[in-house]
């Protein structure tokens, strides 16, 4: 249950403030009372609370007919917080019917993730055999310490109304990392079985009970597969092999956070046998990747003819583990480059000769922090010349203060429980992290006189904009009047922001920087205010390496804040014949702010990461907490994930509501290319959804063109989509959904260069949010006999696309305009062939 965003929580970098207070367990409104869910961006067919935020499902057990759904929920607010357990009940995993809250939150403790299961021998007493209780295993976060463990609560009447079990904890290690238990009944030694997660130390743990009270540490699993995020939510269960039940295997689900396939939140899984015991994964044998041309191992002494600037790199290579530093690993030979010379606090670059492309890839090793390049970056972030009208370095001069979120005087760097603080420049700035972020208050320049074309400044923090109900703002005031604003991107890392005012000149002016936020990320961040007649450009604060062509980065990959390096790879064959160079880029001094980087070599294949090997349920960046109902009819194994990521899920543009779970999927194991892989799909009750008569389209050949198909009826904002199409020579065809004026679309793809599905909606709505909304998911997907089949939900917020046997599935939340309904066909670099379609428009769940 990624509720690593509290302060003292580094990876999460979001403070939260809890109120002390109990709250009641009063009925939420009813649905459809005084509510019409058609908000903009309101799911019609994915779950959501009436209002709050929600993240983790939880406690999902089936039980006289109905299928129970926990969620993570803050009673009191639409960001994270007051963590509670939210319910919903529905019959057939479609329609919904949200209830009272199950389980709050108190004085002592939040509640976090867990599961939940019915008690039908009584084994707890706490019920009868006649009515046997249905029994939740949670985390309690206590609010004292941090402490995490695992507690109990009961219910008699079909999860209406709880009791907590005043034994609680029922087991308690002392640990601040310790939570989400998953417990089933396992019939070979009826008892009961947890599932648990160790998630700083990358590890799940299983324990056996009789009673669910007394339990016994049987076996641990991991380090194992990715490990770049902490391990939160784990899931174990077993599947039938192709539909064999003579041959089961057994599936153990990991959520990892930050660190997945597309960044941010993943659901990884691991296939293996379970004992009763212990959990033993199958082998995959070693890696070994391709073997190539070598242009730069850094054996030598020095870097040859590879330029260097800065201070960052050193005179030479590393040979291994720097001053002050983890231990560094993965690298080949002796050396490598390593930008941690004196300390994350140095900056500078590593730059190859020119080069002509003549193989197909680039592979190397990476590591070191995960600061991605951001296009239109530059990297001298030197403050353009002009009227500096704060600098924060001797105090807030003749500026007023109101409230306590500025202190008396600017802060120095980090405060206290803050994540690293970094791009401000000088020795003082302004930072409202006092007392978490509990505090709130406002700080007001001195009226002056617009005389110059563009105020520029630094901004970091929260990302609540001036027109949110309590923004984390810098904003311009003229004639009292917010005139432009500006906000942080949830990150401590302050970057550079420029207004432009030049239709402003002559006007008085003030500059006042807000805090009106306790919540997550509920401070701002500012620096060096300077009023100039140039537009200050981003400066960079990258550790990466990119490939440059033209004077343009064309390929750029960071590490993972991780020590160990691990394989990347760059398709050079959209530049075969062009200069390149290699370009080892280190402009960041917060925390992890150095790059790793070592064996250069052009090869035929690419290399393969770690994360690239390990297996995903999903490879899109909205898929998260993935977890399973027990006891299912007919066996059958849904699952669920939480439909966001933790990398900017408290920013989406959502409200009265914040947080939407994926569409029930039915999971299943297939040998594909001779390995077991887990596969979904959407739970088949959801096409009692589909209005009758969907639109059709057949045989329609494209030749590097888009063609609209809403003419043949395909348009809307909830769709359900299957299409086929037959390779032919284009290089990229599929669908483009939620077209609409201005460009906005949704591109599902396949790319038969490199046979992957894809998604990209980096124009598909609002996404300025958060840098890391917009981009390009992939999932590889083999063509079978020369076809491509997808299956495509697209809801008023989300894609869920499904290709061949549901072996490749990507999950996209987007945000486009109501207008944008529009579907088209299209072909990148020569024909595709659309054999079939059917779309159905989508009834609502709501209605």
């Amino acid at each position: 249950m990624s509720r690593t965003r509290v302060s003292r929580q580094a990876r999460m970098r979001v403070a939260t403030v809890v109120s002390a207070f109990v709250l009641s367990a009063a009925p939420l409104t009813p649905q459809g009372v005084a509510q019409t869910y058609t908000e903009t961006y309101r799911p019609q067919f994915h779950f959501t609370p009436q209002k709050n935020w929600m993240n983790d499902p939880n406690g999902l057990v089936y039980y006289k007919g109905e299928y129970h759904l926990f969620y993570q929920y803050n009673p009191n607010g639409n960001s994270w917080g007051d963590m509670s357990w939210g319910h919903a009940v529905s019959k057939d995993l479609v329609h919904w019917e949200e209830l009272p809250l199950a389980l709050s939150h108190d004085d002592k403790e939040m509640v976090f993730s867990g599961g939940a299961v019915v008690d039908r021998n009584n084994t707890t007493g706490f019920g009868t055999k006649e009515n046997p209780p249905m029994v939740a295993i949670y985390t309690s976060a206590y609010k004292n310490g941090g402490r995490q463990a695992q507690s109990l609560a009961y219910s008699t009447d079909r999860g209406r109304t709880w009791t907590k079990y005043q034994g609680n904890p029922v087991i308690d290690i002392g640990s601040d990392n310790f939570r989400d238990p998953k417990v089933q009944w396992y019939a070979p030694t009826r008892s009961w079985l947890m599932t648990v997660s160790l998630s700083a130390e990358h590890k799940v743990r299983f324990y056996s009970s009789k009673n669910l009270k007394d339990w016994e540490l049987q076996s641990e699993f991991g380090p194992a597969g990715a490990t770049g995020g902490v391990w939160e939510c784990p899931d174990l269960f077993p599947l039938a092999v192709d539909g064999d039940p003579e041959k089961v295997k057994w599936v153990l689900v990991v959520n990892l956070n930050p660190g997945g396939i597309a960044g941010g939140s993943a659901a990884q899984y691991f296939v293996g046998d379970f004992d009763g015991t212990t959990f033993i994964p199958d082998d995959k044998g070693a890696y070994t990747p391709p073997t190539g041309d070598v242009v730069q191992d850094f054996e030598g002494d020095g870097f040859g003819d590879w330029a260097v600037s800065g201070t960052a790199f050193g005179r030479g290579p590393a040979t291994g583990t720097l001053d002050g530093q983890q231990a560094v690993s993965g690298f080949d030979g002796k050396g490598l480059a390593n930008s941690f010379h004196g300390g994350d606090g140095t900056t500078g670059t590593l730059i190859s000769p020119e080069f002509t492309v003549t193989s197909p890839y680039l592979n190397f090793k990476i590591g070191g922090g995960r600061h991605p390049h951001k296009a239109g970056t530059v990297l001298d972030g030197t403050a353009p010349e002009g009227t500096v009208l704060a600098d924060f370095e001797g105090g807030y001069g003749d500026w007023t203060a109101t409230g306590d979120a500025f202190g008396t005087a600017p802060a120095t760097g980090t405060l206290p429980g803050q994540q690293q603080v970094s791009g401000y420049l000088g020795s003082g700035l302004v930072n409202t992290f006092r007392s978490a972020d509990s505090t709130t208050g406002t700080l007001t320049s001195p009226e002056f006189t617009v005389d110059k074309k563009h105020i520029n400044f630094l901004v970091g923090g929260g990302n609540h904009p001036a027109d949110a109900a309590n923004p984390t703002s810098v904003e311009l005031l003229v004639d009292g009047r917010v005139v432009r604003s500006a906000t942080g991107k949830d990150s401590e890392a302050l970057d550079w922001t420029s207004w432009d005012v030049g239709d402003l000149a002559g006007k008085k002016a003030r500059i006042r920087i807000v805090d009106d936020n306790t919540g997550g990320w509920g401070h701002v961040n500012a620096d060096h205010i300077v009023m100039s007649d140039t537009a200050v450009q981003r400066a960079s604060q990258e550790t990466s390496v990119n490939l440059i062509v033209d004077g343009k980065v064309v390929r750029s990959v960071t590490g993972t804040d991780s020590e160990a390096l691990d394989w990347a790879s760059f398709d050079m064959r959209p530049y075969a014949g062009k200069k390149a160079q290699i370009r080892i880029v280190d402009t960041n001094t917060g925390g992890w702010g150095h790059v790793l980087a070592d064996r250069f070599t052009m090869a035929d294949k690419p290399a393969e990461s770690v994360l690239e090997r390990a297996g995903w349920a999903d490879y899109g960046k909205d898929y998260y907490a993935a977890v399973s109902w027990e006891d299912a009819p007919d066996g059958k194994r849904y699952m669920i994930g939480w439909m966001n990521n933790w990398d900017y899920g408290q920013s989406v543009p959502t409200s009265p509501w914040r947080g939407v779970q994926s569409v029930p999927r039915e999971m299943a194991l297939r040998t594909v290319d001779g390995r077991i892989r887990l596969t979904s799909k959407p739970v088949g009750s959801l096409a009692s959804l589909r209005q009758t008569g969907p639109a059709r389209a057949s045989g329609v050949t494209v030749t590097s063109t888009s063609k609209s198909l809403t003419g043949l009826g395909a348009q809307g904002k909830a769709l359900d989509i299957e299409a086929a199409f037959s390779l032919k020579d284009a290089k990229r065809f599929g669908l483009k959904v939620r077209t609409g004026a201005g460009g906005e679309e949704t591109v599902v793809g396949y790319d038969a260069v490199t046979q992957k599905l894809y998604v990209d909606r980096s124009r598909s709505g609002a996404g300025d949010f958060s840098g890391a909304f917009p981009g390009v998911q992939t999932a590889p997907l083999k063509a079978e006999n020369g076809k491509v089949r997808l299956r495509i939900l697209v809801d008023w917020s989300s894609v869920e696309v499904f290709g061949g046997d549901g072996e490749a599935v990507i999950t996209d939340q987007i945000f486009p305009a109501p207008s944008s309904t529009g579907v088209q066909v299209f072909a990148e670099g020569g024909t595709a062939t659309l054999d079939v379609l059917r779309a159905w428009r989508m009834k609502s769940i709501w209605q």
